[in-house]
């Protein structure tokens, strides 16, 4: 589609973004979810394209997920926010387009909080406002070959994400002049004093730069972070800054900073830095980088504001996909998933802090078969699989395969993990997608495997979330043999059921 015609559908969408948007959430069209490779144990949206998950936000029992969604076509176009709801992270609910284009541009990444102290007005005590902070990106200055072109402005629902108001002013902060100024994530910060104010974490070209406002309305630049020996491949996008504390009571301030392209396996990954954050300027304590998912989609992740201190977890989702091949992928009338949802925290591994992930402990309501299987070969009675596996060998592999001879093999070793994907199923949309992905162990000692294998994905987690690698498979028949080398003779299989 040529930028003439975007221009076009933006500047009809302005008429349905100068509204607040009323309609009631309309019931799963279940005829939907099962074509070939569609995810059923993952979030993907009805139809049509999403990437990156935007404005999580946890309020009154829901988990609230936003995400980049173009609604006429399955390809990457104006950007709108698509939106879905969950009260377990597992099971979703969609609901209509959160967020449309309007004068300013069309929705690029952001987030979402409760301005629970009513800081800019928009809301009142007794119902604070739910507030989204995003981009505007606006085609016609980028035709034009403007370089402030990208702004950032809020809505703001007072009925729980069910309607949205765009803010007359919009946008609250301007563009300093330069072209990539985009995806804030937003939080609350105390001092020690226990003053507070919102604090943007906004990614520029190839550094962040921090800003703050009292009430979400007016910012303040305060510092910029871009340490020399960072992955600089490509542009910075979707950073998200916050704190964990590990089981010896460290705590640790965490910047998540997605690059594209640049990761490990090509093209799109997340990075992170692990250090301190003192209200206004990030450092580091990393020297090299590090890498959340070693595998090639898992992308522009972040984490949901809100959720209550009685839970006490940082929860994340990513886009399961990779700019290399997302919008070629052999999926139909939908493009994209996110990831399971996973619960972050801090670990010490030979004496350094680092990020570990482990799916959220709701994935397991949808076990609904559960054995122990012994000896090195079974049969899968059921496409959609959970399996533990003890390692008792240094090395090991599994083999996972289908009567038409397509396998996806995930080996350790040495101090290495590899998936290899290259005779996996359908694999000829894209050079860049058959391939052997790698991750280094760095001393990480393998006691348990933890594998997720969906219709198009999987997903494998080391121990407890220390080392993970997250890829997309299209097998053309579901897997259903599993063969393994160097693991114990009785490991746990799950049987997992669909979310739809």
């Amino acid at each position: 589609m040529n930028k003439s015609l975007f221009i076009i559908i933006s500047l009809f969408s302005v008429f349905f973004a100068c509204k607040t948007i009323e309609e009631k959430s309309s019931p799963m069209d279940t005829s939907l979810y099962n074509e070939p490779f569609r995810p059923q144990f993952h979030f993907s949206p009805e139809a049509n394209w999403m990437n990156d998950p935007n404005g999580m936000v946890y309020l009154d029992g829901e988990y609230h997920l936003f995400y980049q969604y173009y609604p006429d076509s399955t390809v990457w176009g104006p950007m709108h926010w698509g939106h879905a709801i969950s009260t377990d992270l597992v099971h979703w609910e969609n609901l209509p387009i959160a967020i449309y284009p309007d004068k300013n541009g069309w929705i690029f990444s952001g987030s979402a909080v409760i301005d629970h102290n009513n800081t800019s007005g928009l809301g009142s005590d007794q119902n604070p406002a739910m507030i989204a902070i995003f981009t505007y990106h606006e085609p016609v200055g980028e035709k034009e070959g403007r370089n402030d072109f990208q702004t950032q402005g809020i809505a703001y629902s007072l009925d729980k994400g069910r309607s949205w108001t765009v803010y007359e002013k919009n946008p609250v902060l301007k563009n300093p002049g330069i072209k990539d100024f985009r995806d804030p994530k937003v939080m609350w910060h105390e001092d020690k004093e226990g003053n507070g104010r919102w604090i943007m974490s906004l990614a520029v070209l190839d550094k962040i730069d921090f800003y703050s406002t009292p009430n979400l309305l007016e910012w303040t630049f305060e510092s910029d972070f871009n340490p020399e020996w960072a992955a600089y491949g490509g542009v910075w996008e979707c950073p998200d800054l916050f704190s964990l504390t590990a089981a010896d009571g460290t705590k640790k301030w965490i910047l998540f900073v997605s690059i594209n392209p640049g990761g490990p396996q090509g093209g799109s990954a997340t990075q992170y830095f692990v250090g301190n954050f003192d209200g206004k300027t990030f450092t580091t304590e990393s020297t090299e980088t590090l890498w959340l998912d070693y595998g090639a989609d898992n992308y522009a992740g972040v984490t949901w504001s809100n959720v209550p201190e009685s839970d006490g977890r940082t929860l994340f989702i990513g886009w399961m996909s990779n700019w290399q091949y997302g919008q070629i992928v052999p999926t139909h009338p939908w493009r994209s998933a996110m990831t399971i949802p996973r619960k972050l925290e801090l670990v010490k591994i030979n004496d350094e802090y680092l990020v570990a992930s482990r799916p959220v402990k709701e994935i397991e309501k949808l076990r609904k078969e559960s054995k122990t299987v012994s000896g090195s070969s079974f049969e899968l009675e059921n496409e959609l699989v959970e399996l533990e596996l003890s390692p008792n060998q240094s090395d090991f592999k599994i083999n996972i395969s289908n009567d038409k001879g397509e396998k996806l093999i995930v080996e350790k070793s040495s101090q290495e993990l590899k998936i290899d994907r290259t005779q996996s199923g359908k694999i000829d949309f894209s050079p860049e997608f058959p391939a052997v992905h790698t991750a280094p162990l760095n001393g990480i000692r393998v006691e348990k495997v933890r594998l997720f294998i969906d219709r198009s994905s999987i997903e494998i987690f080391i121990n407890d979330g220390e080392l993970i690698m997250t890829d997309l498979v299209f097998p053309t028949s579901p897997y259903s043999k599993i063969k393994l080398e160097g693991f114990s003779e009785n490991n746990s299989l799950h049987y997992l059921s669909g979310i739809w």
